[in-house]
């Protein structure tokens, strides 16, 4: 597995790109990141959001359009990619694939997990492929996605939290937003960020 990255837009969204096997996953294209992505793909099988919010999912719609392949999101975040929540001028897109739960998928022979981690968004998750956690906002280093934005919900966020807490095996993590970390080390705040919401 080889795993490119790029930040993109005034708030420096992580966008991915995962080759495995010569095919390519892109993980949330955000503001900008669509000539990127086509620069960098020559096998591309899928375009996978781990949530809704625009910074993420700004470039689904001319990618789908230039590659003609499927986007997947969990089900309750697919509601912000058809519509502009927040008045920025998003081109919007519908998803292909809508994830329930926690779902393994397979696309283009890649298999890949969502796992369902809401409370920044209903619909957040986290995207294991291979041996790696594409967190999106759910968990960066030494912090966690915000529970003030609208459809956040701070309860949901603490149940999370605690599944996460749970998780028996060590992965690196790619955020959404900053540097790379692993759930070992980010287990070991998780009891702060719980008392702190």
């Amino acid at each position: 597995m080889q795993i490119k990255s790029r930040p993109f837009g005034d708030y420096m969204t992580n966008c991915y790109i995962v080759e495995i096997e010569e095919k390519e996953l892109i993980v949330d294209p955000g503001i900008g990141a669509a000539e990127w992505v086509l620069d960098n793909v020559k096998n591309p099988v899928a375009i996978l959001n781990t949530h809704g919010h625009f910074d993420h999912v700004w470039s689904n719609a001319e990618l789908k359009e230039k590659l003609a392949i499927p986007i997947i999101i969990h089900k309750e975040d697919a509601f912000f990619l058809e519509t502009d929540q927040y008045n920025m001028g998003m081109p919007k897109s519908r998803a292909d694939i809508l994830v329930e739960g926690d779902k393994e998928i397979v696309a283009g022979g890649i298999l890949f997990k969502f796992i369902h981690f809401p409370g920044h968004t209903p619909g957040c998750c986290v995207i294991e492929i291979d041996n790696a956690w594409f967190s999106g906002d759910f968990i960066f280093k030494g912090s966690i996605g915000r529970v003030d934005f609208p459809y956040s919900d701070p309860e949901a966020m603490k149940r999370s939290l605690e599944k996460f807490k749970k998780i028996p095996f060590d992965k690196p993590v790619y955020p959404g937003h900053g540097e790379p970390t692993t759930i070992k080390n980010e287990q070991k705040y998780v009891d702060y960020w719980l008392r702190a919401i």
